[in-house]
């Protein structure tokens, strides 16, 4: 689940940032000099050597409060920024005004993955009450809950306004759909790279974390095992970042497989372990446990294979290969 989430926040800033900076500096990026700078594979690995990575170095998740804050207030201007320039853009970008609104249709498991990954914070819970000054159970689930809602607010308005716009032209990254010379949309889009890339360090923390205790659990911490550990994580989610450039498809595959398996599978099943001793494995009071398990297992199975198809399906044109190396 961390590494999928590390490599979407790579592919993020790829899909990002070299349009900003091709913008700002139209001549620079129309030189030889600017197309090697402003290519999608040197602003990845630029902006992952130097600000990603020293970042990942931290060990306590806390030292990371800063940038958590940037990060809400750089959705709160991604979402004004969508919502106000949605209707200015020429007609020929939005959706067809022939074509009806539909509220499901043949990608509702992948849909359905996307939407686990986004809300899966699981993986990060006993990082996040540890960070707390008072860590009680009462002051975790306030963060908790007021996060989680902030977190659907967020996603309705621009999941409703992206698709009254655009319909079924929607792509992974929704500023994707607006034009490269759209001044405030490419605030938006520099904002969001910059989230993504102080993002970027906790999923490297829970991964680093998830390794150290399968693996070194009995050993006293080192420094170079650290680093070791923190550099491989980074350097595996710059390959994938680097070579992926189907964002839809990646956090399909990220939110099928591993993110449906968080948030319906290990819960439930943790549930009736628990409870097994003093309530039937079969009861009724279980029921709804073994209703989220079996969704889960749907979820996670239909959403992964679909998504291959889908990946299969995408790259199979002449461009596909290309628009990831320009």
């Amino acid at each position: 689940m961390a590494g999928g989430g590390m490599a979407s926040f790579i592919v993020i800033v790829g899909d990002t940032l070299p349009h900003v900076l091709g913008a700002l500096m139209p001549s620079i990026g129309q030189s030889t000099f600017g197309h090697v700078v402003f290519s999608r594979r040197f602003v990845i690995a630029f902006f992952v050597i130097f600000m990603a990575y020293p970042l990942s170095l931290y060990r306590d998740v806390g030292k990371l409060g800063k940038t958590s804050a940037f990060a809400v207030v750089a959705m709160c201007t991604i979402i004004a920024a969508v919502v106000v320039e949605g209707p200015r853009i020429d007609l020929s970008l939005r959706a067809s005004p022939e074509k009806p609104l539909q509220l499901a249709n043949t990608g509702v498991f992948q849909a359905v993955g996307v939407i686990t990954f986004a809300f899966v914070c699981h993986h990060n819970s006993f990082m996040i009450y540890g960070s707390l000054r008072k860590p009680t159970l009462n002051r975790y689930f306030e963060v908790i809950h007021l996060s989680t809602a902030i977190a659907t607010v967020a996603s309705l308005i621009i999941a409703v306004f992206g698709y009254v716009y655009f319909g079924e032209k929607t792509q992974g990254n929704i500023l994707n759909n607006f034009p490269q010379d759209n001044f405030l949309i490419n605030i938006a889009r520099f904002l969001f790279a910059l989230n993504m890339i102080t993002t970027f360090p906790m999923e490297t923390l829970v991964a680093r974390e998830v390794i150290e205790s399968l693996s070194f659990r009995d050993r006293e911490f080192s420094m170079r095992r650290h680093v070791w550990i923190t550099t491989g994580l980074c350097a595996a989610g710059l390959a994938i970042g680097e070579t992926v450039c189907n964002l839809g498809v990646l956090l399909e595959l990220t939110g099928g497989m591993s993110a449906s398996f968080l948030a319906f599978i290990l819960p439930s099943a943790c549930f009736i372990k628990l409870s097994y001793s003093s309530t039937p494995l079969y009861s009724r009071k279980l029921l709804g446990h073994w209703l989220c398990i079996i969704f889960g297992v749907t979820v996670m199975l239909l959403s992964t294979v679909l998504s291959i198809r889908h990946a299969a399906q995408a790259g199979s044109g002449p461009d596909a290969a290309a628009s990831c190396w320009r």
